[in-house]
């Protein structure tokens, strides 16, 4: 019999936008670097990210450094809020929060998200490992462990910090645990 699986949820790094291909901030460079300090005292021998370059760039300098490679899944892209840009995009977030099933034109549901997030960690879950550092994005991290711990929503969404990171144990069947890093 297996015993506890154990991942980190970690959200990116300051990043310079929202877009997939926005990079570090400078600061957000060197909160990588402290995060890579962070990881190096913890027993992390696996690494999967959102493709997006703010969550790589959060990772790659503990890859470097720990001569891990890097897995990307793209179920760890950020909740899609909508096609395109929109006005009160926060009142939208809080929303997307009370009523898991609404979503605006292009974009997708608090209750999709959540599902793809959830099999993105329920695959590095399974993998042969110790620990697993995964990095993505807030709403998504947020709807993950809302899935384990119905507590999570808007509320610890807009207490996220970047970087930030939740250990994630399944510890038996449908038992999990959830702590902040």
């Amino acid at each position: 019999m297996r015993g506890p699986r154990r991942i980190i949820l970690i959200r990116h790094c300051e990043s310079s936008g929202w877009e997939p291909d926005a990079p570090l901030t400078a600061r957000g460079r060197r909160q990588a670097e402290d995060l890579a300090d962070r990881l190096a005292a913890l027993a992390v021998d696996a690494l999967v990210s959102s493709p997006h370059v703010r969550a790589r760039q959060s990772i790659e300098p503990f890859a470097a450094a720990s001569g891990l490679d890097v897995r990307v899944d793209d179920r760890l892209v950020e909740k899609v809020l909508a096609r395109h840009s929109i006005d009160g995009w926060r009142a939208a977030v809080r929303r997307s929060f009370s009523d898991p099933d609404w979503k605006l034109l292009g974009g997708e549901s608090g209750s999709e998200a959540q599902r793809r997030g959830r099999a993105a960690v329920e695959a590095a879950l399974s993998e042969a490992h110790g620990l697993c550092a995964v990095v993505t994005h807030g709403q998504l991290m947020t709807l993950v462990l809302r899935s384990i711990d119905a507590r999570f929503g808007f509320h610890e969404w807009a207490l996220l910090s970047n970087p930030d990171g939740y250990f994630v144990d399944q510890v038996a069947g449908d038992a999990w645990s959830v702590h902040r890093w």
